[in-house]
């Protein structure tokens, strides 16, 4: 939510000086507008489902009611439900004390009430259609250096640059006083410096970001919004390859979004090559009745690949 800018502002002393909180309301379709709206995530059923509601005070029980008892009756105060392996999380996230102007946001109301102990958090990264920022690749390879992943992650630019990329690097440092962050590098063969991963094109940039972002998901999740910008045609198969290998070794969930008919196509071909992973396309299409989903299977994406059949 912040890095989409999406907060409220709201009154926080007698002053009337502004505070900033994030904006739960746009975590829904609508942007909170529906009452009925929830996220769900994971299996259909089950405990391991984890989901997320809009809640208001009609919703709360007693004890939920008490934590916000210092508030005014004109406050104008929601919360999110959420609940995951038999836990439920209570979190008001709205509202301001008229009274005295000051902001109710999720912090307060987390540390006024030790909620019970939760299962581990779930690892969860997220790449958008640009570039990834050196900061956050140094980030990610800071957790991958002198491994197993690291040789990973170098061996994704291959495709890319082929053979004659021999290591990669982060160097600089973080701070005021310097002009460049720490930025990725890599040792060509034939060149006697090193150079900017960000000169060698879009492409590679991209191979090494997702590389190192699955390394980073283990037993989590990984979203990739636009999955094909930056990378040529003839590399997506491998690409997918890479994609789904990580996945199934790592026990990532990877979701992908796309507008490419080529990134369809790499996608199917390499899913089709993996027989002990699973890849769907989902797409989803606008009718007078709302949103829905249209499922392909790996056979069907690599018979409609084939033939030329369009699934986007």
């Amino acid at each position: 939510m912040e890095g989409r800018e999406e907060f409220v502002e709201t009154a926080s002393d007698e002053d009337r000086h502004r505070s900033a909180f994030a904006d739960a309301a746009a975590l829904f379709h609508g942007r909170g507008e529906a009452r009925a709206t929830a996220i769900a995530i994971g299996p259909a059923s089950g405990r391991d489902k984890l989901t997320v509601e809009q809640s208001t005070p009609d919703d709360w029980s007693e004890e939920q009611m008490k934590l916000l008892s210092d508030l005014s009756a004109d406050s104008d105060t929601q919360a999110l439900r959420i609940q995951f392996q038999g836990n439920e999380m209570f979190l008001p996230w709205m509202g301001a004390d008229e009274r005295r102007g000051i902001p109710r946001g999720p912090s307060y109301f987390h540390r006024r009430r030790a909620e019970r102990e939760w299962p581990a958090a779930i690892e969860c990264e997220s790449l958008g259609p640009d570039l990834v920022p050196n900061h956050d690749l140094a980030r990610f390879w800071d957790n991958v250096a002198l491994t197993k992943d690291e040789d990973f992650s170098v061996q994704a630019l291959r495709p890319v640059l082929g053979q004659e990329i021999e290591r990669v690097a982060v160097v600089g440092s973080d701070g005021p006083r310097f002009r460049y962050s720490r930025r990725v590098v890599v040792k060509l063969r034939g060149h006697d410096r090193p150079v900017p991963l960000k000169s060698l094109g879009d492409g590679a940039t991209r191979m090494f970001s997702v590389a190192l972002a699955l390394t980073n998901s283990r037993d989590g999740i990984l979203v990739i919004d636009e999955a094909e910008n930056g990378l040529h045609y003839s590399v997506e198969t491998a690409y997918w390859r890479m994609v789904l290998r990580a996945a199934h070794e790592g026990n990532v969930q990877v979701l992908a979004t796309t507008h490419s008919w080529d990134c369809v196509q790499g996608f199917a071909r390499a899913a089709v090559e993996s027989e002990d992973i699973d890849g769907v396309l989902v797409r989803l299409e606008r009718d007078e009745e709302g949103t829905h989903a249209v499922e392909y299977s790996e056979t069907e994406l690599d018979t409609a690949a084939e033939q030329g059949i369009e699934v986007r």
